[in-house]
């Protein structure tokens, strides 16, 4: 069974809705725009973001609207406000079960599984018709559990934010719909960026958030697949067409599933 393709990524760049200036150098920038009303905008500066929004004019096909949480006050004045534009894409910050997309009926959402009760969620919010996406998160998530760290002092995620990555990843590709990796914090770890997204890209997940223009290359770089990588893609495929059934490929054993890795990384590369 073969995913759909994700229609944005595989580089979204976050760009805080109240800072109208950077709005079309983060679109040109990146493969999508994450407009952020939620935690890039002080409490302070919420009504000015949604102004921002509304008298923004961005392609909709490459802008999503990140919502503030359903629970919040702020909610149903970001819904007003997206209502007033073209946008039709929202990434619901905070999501922790079906009933708080109610509302979101009309809109395209890509669902934020980064509280305790998000991930557990995961599932049946990935089952809702509307929902094209679920994207995790590691900071939130380990404040929802009263935690104080999500990594390791030597950088590596601490096994329940590695759980929280693999549960959210199931959950989307048990619905086919795509999957979001979380940002890379650390702006100027441009490798570690490159790690996790090539491990992002090689697991399944459609795209990886960015907070930074100079991210997005990495994130592009490491979800194109390598020269040697696609040639075989296209080389065992060729193959494929000749020899139905299970067969031999340069000592190694190909079968179905191999097939559709090989699919995938052919689609990764633009065909």
């Amino acid at each position: 069974m073969t995913h759909p393709p994700f229609r944005f990524g595989p580089a979204l760049l976050f760009c805080p809705a109240d800072r109208p200036d950077r709005f079309e150098k983060a679109a040109e920038r990146a493969d999508a725009v994450i407009l952020d009303l939620e935690d890039a905008v002080a409490a302070d500066g919420k009504h000015d973001a949604r102004l921002a929004l509304v008298g923004a004019s961005l392609d909709p096909e490459r802008v999503i609207v990140r919502l503030n949480p359903a629970s919040s006050d702020d909610f149903a004045h970001d819904l007003g406000a997206v209502a007033a534009t073209d946008y039709r894409t929202v990434m619901l910050a905070k999501c922790e079960g079906t009933a708080d997309l109610v509302g979101l009926e009309d809109y395209e959402v890509i669902a934020l599984c980064e509280t305790a009760r998000g991930v557990l969620a995961a599932p049946e919010i990935a089952a809702l018709p509307n929902v094209s996406a679920l994207m995790w998160g590691a900071e939130d998530l380990v404040v929802s559990l009263g935690g104080s760290s999500s990594r390791h002092p030597d950088g590596r995620y601490r096994d329940v934010a590695v759980h929280a990555r693999s549960r959210v990843l199931l959950a989307a590709g048990a619905h086919r719909i795509a999957a979001i990796d979380t940002v890379h914090l650390d702006i100027a770890d441009l490798p570690g960026l490159q790690d996790a997204a090539e491990d992002a890209a090689a697991m399944g997940f459609a795209a990886t958030a960015c907070i930074h223009p100079s991210q997005v290359p990495v994130v592009r770089d490491a979800f194109r697949p390598s020269a040697e990588r696609l040639e075989w893609a296209r080389a065992v495929l060729a193959e494929a067409s000749t020899r139905p059934g299970v067969f031999a490929f340069r000592g190694a054993m190909v079968d179905a599933p191999l097939l559709r890795q090989a699919e995938a990384v052919v689609r990764r590369a633009g065909g």
